[in-house]
């Protein structure tokens, strides 16, 4: 079996999932985890499919030939992540530059961004834009842990993590 990874990008109109759904099945794909958003007029979204190695070539060009998407794909073997996983939730008033700062300081902690899901609200009572993002992180070692929480929390006096391992 192979895993397909399929990013796709186009004007939002109704069906767009319909149509990827049905090019998955029609080649017996298993629609695994995926994103789907709509973005300022937009439709975005990344998934992943389990299909069969003798379907993977088909169902990459019948995606690719969806009208009216942008569509890159991959097909690979999937990966398993011998590191340990941890969960964080971030909120720091929002600036231009937070999201590299985070990456930044992760990186430089040997930590791996598994997954990053940000948004921007307006605070409460404040009016404030406040930053929220859920990050997933493989890093080995509770002292690595640590230290990754202490560097996040180092970026400004602003920045609240909070940790699930």
């Amino acid at each position: 079996m192979r895993h397909a990874v399929i990013s796709f990008l186009g004007k939002d109109r109704p069906g767009i999932v319909d149509n990827i759904a049905t090019i998955i099945k029609q080649h017996n794909g298993n629609w695994q985890t995926s994103n789907l958003r709509h973005l300022s007029g937009f439709s975005a979204g990344i998934i992943e499919v389990l299909v069969s190695e003798e379907n993977a070539e088909s169902l990459v060009s019948d995606i690719k030939n969806i009208e009216g998407l942008e569509v890159n794909v991959g097909v690979t073997h999937p990966l398993q992540y011998d590191n340990n996983t941890i969960s964080l939730e971030l909120t720091a008033n929002d600036r231009q530059g937070i999201v590299g700062e985070i990456s930044a300081v992760i990186h430089k902690q040997h930590g791996n961004l598994i997954k990053l899901a940000s948004s921007q609200a307006s605070a409460p009572d404040f009016g404030q834009a406040i930053f929220k993002a859920s990050a997933i992180i493989a890093i080995n070692g509770e002292e690595k842990i640590d230290n990754l929480v202490a560097a996040l929390e180092n970026i400004s006096d602003d920045l609240i993590v909070d940790i699930n391992v």
